[in-house]
């Protein structure tokens, strides 16, 4: 998912300079992920599953004249998927899914990436009974991160009081350009890198040379060592951007391991080298995979991290990914399987004030992290206004070589924001001998805020900021303007709040799930930063720093990665549903204020913030948890509609769904969130779920509703009696529509279970409406 606007596509920018690739690549050839059925007596004739799956190669392709179906073979897949990824033609891709034992072929496909402050946002801290004391800092479990790489010089991945490494840990130091064994420690326990689908899906070429990568597990674009150090960072007093920003550095999870898989690169991520990560992760032995990566939602039985994530799951590994930034759109939620933890992104309640001071006296807010901020707290230079509207729209967005020096040397210009990454454009503009800049928002921005390390006096403003803007330079001959830097607050706006590029649900292809799941910090997040990059992540940047910040979906993922390892370590025996529950159900919806979570100048709606904002000291102490076994998944699946054949692509098992329908009447997946559809013909729905107590024995629960709008609701039994732990109650819901026709499409309401005596049990389920037609 993109977490930097700064940078284009990927938003990495480097060269294949350093990458060895094969002359002999043919055009016709593309990259398909082959998954097999499981049939022992099929592979029973092989040496090992790896000679069972060049045997299809050997069936399907026509080879060179060495005639070696290996030749073609990228990855064989063993865990996370059983079969292999291969170069083919389109008639040899055909001729593969026409043979017996295939389940699909599929082509390879492109997938994009989605500190000081944020643990303390959310109440992380060394009080007794808080979050940290009652995980151990989250020792004993290993968070696996499928990203960029990592720099691991970072003193956020110093092993300084990390116990020793798992006995349980399977994997590997992988040794490569610039890594090896050495790079390794208690924090940073394994690292391996993936770069066959990449490199076969976009090989390089000459226009791509200027900019260096690392063929090894070394980052190279920092994307995967800011979300690392989110997860589970050390400690590291003092930290800093430039000096913006200042305090102490620390992962969600300060006292787990990470493992870093490698699976992106400078072109995006591709499905076959994920597939690769997910499936040496699970088999060495990681607790929870972070995936701060995706698209646009697409089938399940499509989707290669639903697949994967699904066998992770069943092992036991919790699944936390990035919902997306394709919001404010409706269904533009991405990872949305039921097994996967989906993250939105929130705003924190931390600020960078950096306004516009106009030669009318009026002020304009905005936000910079401008390291010379902090000189000059009583305003800039004041400096003439330019905004080159009149000539290409290049120009209006400072498009490199848009922007004549004779026009706006020595001037603050303005620059709207799109089409370039938004430190870019300051870049363009101190190369044209600019003295400033003012970024403003356009109209699908509104008033976010996402800040820069800019490489000159600059700030963003909100659309209405701009608006006023640009209509004081149309009124004057010569508009004049200073930057006037206000420091950093912390606490003083409301927090948290929904991030305007977060994506949004009803979910496009399982609406009977609310996602995403849960919001959690990814705005001006501060994290770790490679040694080889500026703070901008630009080629020009050659200032240096450990930390810089990042906001994205891909920075809210790691956040509760992290809390998951957190979870687990306090419960080690929970599954990944269970973790996931406790994530959920503890959740707030309400700001620091006390008011609901905005979205905007509205009110948050469920489709935006899910369950709510996550708050770790209540989820490794949720009191009750909504479980689900991995069969339930399946039997959701049916209720889906999904064929015999879709089922078994995300769930390897042959289901018959009459069967398990009628051995499952009136089923409905144990899903800490409820999302009903009234259909034309149906007035009334019952939902089914069931809560375990992980509390405390001889535990009593009276539920409390407020049902949603055009609803009627009541739960049976209305109180639920837990004599031991580990005891399970089920319960009912009943909704009944009382409208005759659809005035509206949706409604919104929630249930609680209270603990009769512990108020600090309370165990919330969203419930989200809709009408059809």
């Amino acid at each position: 998912m993109e977490s930097n606007p700064n940078l284009p596509c990927l938003f990495l920018f480097f060269s294949f300079s350093s990458l060895v690739v094969a002359t002999s690549h043919v055009p016709e050839l593309q990259t398909y992920i082959v998954q097999l059925y499981q049939d022992e007596l099929g592979s029973a004739g092989f040496q090992t599953k790896l000679h069972w799956h060049l045997s299809f190669l050997e069936k399907a392709t026509v080879l060179d004249e060495e005639g070696d179906p290996s030749s073609r073979l990228l990855y064989s897949y063993h865990t996370a998927l059983e079969g292999f990824a291969a170069r083919l033609t389109g008639d040899e891709a055909k001729a593969l899914r026409a043979l017996p034992g295939v389940v699909s072929v599929r082509g390879d496909r492109r997938i994009d990436l989605h500190t000081t402050y944020s643990y303390k946002f959310l109440g992380l801290n060394f009080s007794p009974g808080g979050a940290w004391e009652m995980s151990g800092f989250g020792r004993g479990n290993i968070i696996g991160v499928l990203d960029t790489g990592v720099w691991p010089e970072s003193p956020s991945f110093s092993d300084r009081r990390m116990p020793p490494v798992p006995s349980r840990w399977r994997g590997v130091c992988q040794a490569g350009e610039g890594f090896g064994p050495a790079n390794c420690n208690r924090k940073l326990i394994g690292a391996r890198y993936y770069l066959k689908g990449h490199r076969t899906n976009y090989p390089a070429n000459p226009e791509e040379s200027s900019v260096s990568e690392y063929v090894s597990p070394r980052d190279a674009h920092g994307h995967g060592t800011h979300t690392a150090s989110t997860a589970a960072g050390a400690a590291v007093p003092g930290a800093s951007v430039l000096g913006i920003g200042a305090g102490e550095a620390q992962g969600m999870a300060p006292g787990a391991h990470i493992a870093v898989y490698k699976v992106c690169w400078y072109n995006g991520c591709y499905s076959s080298d994920i597939l690769a990560g997910m499936d040496d992760a699970v088999r060495d032995g990681v607790d929870v995979l972070s995936l701060s990566l995706g698209g646009f939602p697409i089938p399940l039985f499509d989707d290669s991290i639903a697949i994967g994530s699904f066998r992770a799951m069943e092992r036991g590994v919790a699944v936390i990914c990035a919902a997306g930034n394709n919001g404010p759109m409706p269904s533009s939620v991405a990872n949305e399987a039921p097994w996967i933890t989906t993250v939105g992104a929130g705003m924190l309640d931390r600020r960078f004030p950096a306004f516009v001071r106009l030669g009318n006296g009026q002020m304009l807010y905005g936000e910079s992290m401008y390291p010379g901020n902090r000189f000059l707290k009583n305003g800039g230079k004041e400096l003439e206004l330019i905004y080159e509207y009149g000539g290409t729209r290049d120009s209006e967005y400072c498009v490199r070589g848009s922007l004549p020096r004779a026009r706006v040397e020595g001037k603050m210009v303005v620059c709207d924001r799109g089409i370039n990454g938004r430190a870019e454009k300051g870049e363009v503009v101190k190369e044209s001998g600019g003295a400033a800049m003012v970024l403003a928002n356009s109209q699908i921005n509104q008033q976010e805020d996402s800040v820069d390390v800019h490489v000159l006096p600059a700030t963003l403003i909100g659309y209405q900021e701009s608006l006023k803007l640009k209509r004081y330079m149309n009124s004057t001959r010569r508009p004049i303007a200073q930057l006037v830097y206000g420091g950093m607050s912390v606490r003083r706006s409301r927090g948290p709040a929904v991030a305007l590029f977060s994506a949004r649900g009803p979910s496009a292809t399982n609406p009977s799930v609310l996602k995403p799941d849960v919001i959690a910090p990814g705005v001006n997040i501060i994290a770790a930063w490679p040694g080889n990059l500026g703070p901008t992540g630009l080629p020009e940047d050659r200032r240096r720093t450990n930390f810089t910040v990042l906001s994205g979906t891909s920075m809210a993922c790691p956040h509760v990665s992290g809390i998951a390892a957190l979870v687990r370590s306090a419960h080690p025996s929970w599954s990944p549903a269970a973790i996931r529950s406790a994530i959920m159900t503890t959740a707030d919806v309400v700001d620091h204020f006390g008011k609901p979570i905005m979205d905007g100048e509205a009110r948050a709606g469920l489709y935006a913030v899910g369950a709510g904002h996550v708050n770790p000291t209540r989820a490794v102490d949720p009191g009750l948890v909504y479980d689900i076994e991995p069969q339930d998944y399946i039997t959701h699946l049916c209720t889906l509609e999904y064929t015999q054949t879709q089922i078994f692509t995300i769930t390897h098992r042959n289901i018959t769904c009459s069967q398990v329908l009628q051995q499952n009447k009136n089923f409905s997946l144990n899903y800490p969130s409820i999302a009903v559809a009234f259909k034309r013909t149906s007035t009334s729905v019952m939902i089914q779920r069931r809560l375990t107590n992980v509390g405390i024995p001889n535990s009593t629960y009276q539920v409390q509703v407020a049902a949603p709008r055009g609803v009627k609701l009541r739960v049976v039994p209305e109180v639920l009696t837990f004599v031991g732990l580990n005891e399970r109650k089920s319960f009912q819901v009943w909704l009944e529509s009382t409208k005759r026709r659809a005035v509206y499409s949706v409604g919104e309401g929630h249930l609680i279970w209270r603990h009769s005596g512990q108020p600090k049990y309370k165990v919330r389920s969203p419930i989200s409406v809709t009408w059809q037609g």
